[in-house]
């Protein structure tokens, strides 16, 4: 068995910059091997270079997207006011940040993306677990986004072009026309992430403005419908402040925090090119709780109109865009929602599985090569029957997600802040036999069954209707609706107490 820190790191591996930054050290051989490829080694320091600026417009251009906007409307769906859904969706990314802060202090001062960091606590080989884990979870993701994507396309190219295309000949229980407008803006989405990070961020700096002023014009569309803002702030909540509402909160809860903890692990991938500590905790703190409650609130004002217009909450933008027959209107509806949501689907769901299912295989699935991948299997995973209705998007799919994913972000807090205090060998991050990090056969059994244990506990007791009938443990029935909190608690503590009670606390590593 192979100790967990066997010595303290060799001085010439790596450096430590006066700003805490750490690369591989000036006339070190960067790490080969069967675990390391260009697109999985540090960054270094000098193309460190994303500002406070970016990471903000980062999150203004994933938050302001399709899938946020019915987050919110949702709520107001099933039966919420706009204060309640508001309220509930910035408490949820306040929660979401502390973590989304925690994982990603590793990005710039070590360079290194999220497979890579897990490695740390699960395994050499072990770190494929949690990455495959994101890595499906993002397919699923990237198929939800795409399906939207298609959607905007079909509605409202279908009120341009009329009945020819609307109602098109049915293949599947869709129009043949909406499945081409999926596999067109799936075939967009290939092409923006072939350019690769840089293209990225530049697309995200533009993206989040042009997205803003879309939400604020349909905010206008809508009042005036309405014939003032009055109407949609007076829409009354179906469930009032009692019982009704508070038993409806916390499962509302998780799956707004549920949205988000895909990120909350993978955020590495994108802080690891930030020039410093400040910009990435700066960037994070301003873009995503403001940004997304900024957004919800938009989103909730307008569904509340369309309840006041047609007589029901339109909770879909696309299809509540379709509604209006001015020609204008409707092209800059479809650019906007094709805009916000390639910038949200390319940065929160393409890049971390590219790197995950990289880190499977790294001499033979590149970061392209894992994106393509990704592409593949989110239509396989079948998106347009995980958006079919709020109760099976918000309660099911993002509960489910959030869960098993609460779980993974409590093992790496746990290693990286309370074990290891922030301190790693990016050496033996890709290093084989004989490394602090290889554990047992390239496995830490600890950090698998934390996971197992918190992730049983976390969704165990879940209702997974519409996927599936039933609930697979009723005797959980009761922690179902915490599924988060009670993963990352859950793993976070029983990761930790085994790590200490085994001896395999890690000794003070330099650097």
């Amino acid at each position: 068995m192979t100790e967990t820190a066997p010595a303290a790191i060799p001085p010439a591996a790596q450096v430590t910059l006066p700003d805490g930054r750490v690369e591989i050290a000036p006339g070190t051989a960067q790490p080969t091997g069967p675990y390391a490829n260009a697109d999985l080694l540090p960054v270094p320091v000098g193309r460190r270079t994303w500002t406070t600026y970016n990471f903000a417009a980062l999150w203004v251009g994933m938050a302001h997207n399709t899938a946020s906007w019915t987050l919110a409307s949702g709520l107001i769906a099933v039966g919420m006011d706009w204060k309640q859904a508001v309220f509930t969706i910035a408490l949820a990314n306040l929660i979401v940040l502390v973590p989304m802060l925690l994982t990603g202090h590793a990005g710039p001062r070590y360079g290194i993306p999220f497979p890579v960091f897990a490695r740390a606590s699960f395994g050499i080989r072990g770190a494929n677990l949690p990455a495959v884990v994101r890595a499906l979870v993002a397919c699923g993701w990237f198929g939800i986004q795409t399906w939207i994507g298609g959607e905007a396309i079909y509605f409202l190219a279908g009120k341009l072009i009329g009945d020819g295309w609307a109602n098109a000949t049915e293949i599947g229980g869709h129009a043949w026309t909406m499945w081409l407008s999926f596999a067109v803006f799936w075939a967009i989405q290939v092409a923006v992430i072939y350019r690769g990070m840089e293209t990225v961020r530049r697309f995200e700096n533009w993206a989040a403005p042009f997205v803003l002023v879309g939400a604020f014009v349909m905010l206008g569309w809508m009042s005036g419908k309405a014939g003032g803002l009055g109407p949609l702030f007076d829409q009354p909540s179906r469930l009032g402040w009692g019982g009704d509402f508070w038993k409806l909160f916390a499962p509302s809860l998780m799956g707004m925090i549920g949205f988000w903890s895909t990120l909350s692990l993978n955020i590495p991938d994108f802080t690891r090119y930030g020039r410093s500590q400040k910009a990435q905790t700066r960037g994070q703190a301003l873009g995503l709780p403001t940004t997304m409650t900024l957004f919800a609130f938009l989103s909730v004002l307008v569904t509340s109109g369309s309840q006041a217009v047609y007589g029901k909450p339109v909770w879909d933008p696309v299809q509540l865009a379709a509604r209006t027959d001015n020609v204008v209107g409707l092209l800059y509806a479809l650019v906007t929602v094709l805009v916000a949501t390639l910038s949200v689907n390319v940065a929160a769901n393409l890049v971390s599985p590219a790197f995950d299912f990289s880190n499977i295989a790294p001499r033979r699935i590149s970061f392209r090569a894992g994106a393509l991948v990704t592409c593949v299997l989110g239509v396989l995973i079948f998106p347009w029957k995980l958006y079919a209705d709020p109760q099976g998007y918000i309660f099911t799919w993002l509960g489910l997600v959030g869960g098993l994913l609460g779980t993974v972000a409590g093992i790496l807090i746990a290693d990286y802040w309370i074990l290891r205090r922030g301190r790693l060998d990016l050496t033996d991050l890709y290093r084989g036999g004989g490394g602090r990090y290889w554990y047992d056969g390239g496995w830490n059994w600890r950090a698998v069954a934390a996971f197992v244990t918190g992730g049983v506990l976390a969704v165990g007791g879940a209702d997974f209707h519409p996927l599936l009938d039933g609930r697979p443990i009723t005797a959980l029935s009761s922690l179902a609706d915490y599924g988060w909190a009670v993963g990352l608690g859950t793993s976070l503590v029983l990761y930790t107490a085994l790590m200490l009670l085994t001896g395999k606390k890690p000794q003070p590593e330099e650097g």
